[in-house]
């Protein structure tokens, strides 16, 4: 049984309206605001390790991709 164009429409529509409407419905809470005491918080340090993970992480792939090149399986 083959669906017709018109009804193949009408379900994407359909979805992405109960998807619009589903989004929609899970309204987030506000951010708490910044605190005033001028000390740094520990996401900026979370960020600054994680930050430099990815960079080890990078480096090593382009490190280790070489290596992996040189074998000719074929």
């Amino acid at each position: 049984m083959a669906i017709s164009g018109v009804s193949f429409f009408v379900m994407v529509l359909l979805a992405m309206i109960v998807s619009v409407v589903a989004v929609d419905a899970q309204n987030l809470a506000p951010a708490p605001p910044p605190t005033s005491d001028g000390t740094k918080s520990g996401t900026s340090v979370d960020q600054g390790i994680a930050y430099v993970l990815m960079l080890v992480a990078l480096v090593l792939t382009y490190l280790i991709h070489p290596l992996d090149a040189s074998y000719n399986f074929f």
